[in-house]
């Protein structure tokens, strides 16, 4: 028989880390670009993120705590989304530290910037891929019986698709060899895609009769 290790979240899990975000794993990184009503660049990494929808395409990524990312995204409805590589690892790593508002955190981790087409945040030069968005929702989130938390989920719509064509095999973005970074759980735990350990299943078709 199967011995399982149970727990109620709202109890804790008495264990080093939190399994639920290293079983919810791996997870594409939402490292996003914004500019705060004063013009100031601002850069941060979030783990809960993710496509919702294909047309239009709609991304979404939620907050713990009411971060600068937050407020810019609520206040100018505009924010870009940046792919996360190997490359960028240090990069990526170094934008999630805390710091003043005031900061222009492309100066602080190192990195050019890439003027939008559509929206003001700029994207970050030299990533495979970047996504300008436009703000659909924001709103602070709930338990199930209505207490509010301190996480706060932002909605945007993609309105513009940048992808470097070095990344593209026959008119398909080729993912292993972007080499996204996708986040587990742990203190600091990454994976990166592989082509010798991808799957290929055709969905099932719908039964006629």
């Amino acid at each position: 028989m199967t011995a399982y290790y149970s727990y109620a979240p709202r109890l804790g899990h008495a264990l080093p880390h939190d399994p639920v975000s290293a079983i919810v794993a791996p997870r594409p990184i939402g490292w996003f670009s914004t500019v705060s009503t004063n013009g100031v660049r601002n850069l941060a990494p979030y783990s809960f993120f993710g496509l919702f929808n294909y047309s239009p395409p709609i991304v979404a990524f939620s907050s713990v705590g009411r971060k600068d990312t937050v407020i810019n995204a609520e206040t100018t409805r505009e924010l870009v989304w940046n792919l996360a590589t190997e490359e960028f690892g240090a990069q990526m790593n170094a934008s999630s530290a805390a710091v003043p508002a005031e900061v222009d955190e492309f100066d602080l981790v190192g990195l050019d910037a890439v003027a939008s087409d559509l929206v003001a945040p700029p994207r970050i030069a030299g990533v495979p891929v970047s996504f300008e968005c436009r703000v659909t929702d924001v709103f602070r989130m709930r338990t199930a019986d209505g207490a509010d938390l301190d996480t706060w989920m932002v909605i945007a719509e993609v309105v513009r698709v940048h992808i470097d064509v070095t990344y593209l095999r026959d008119g398909r973005f080729d993912t292993a060899e972007a080499g996204p970074l996708l986040r587990a759980g742990g203190p600091g735990d990454y994976f990166l895609p592989t082509r010798d350990r991808s799957a290929f299943m055709l969905r099932p078709r719908p039964l006629t009769r």
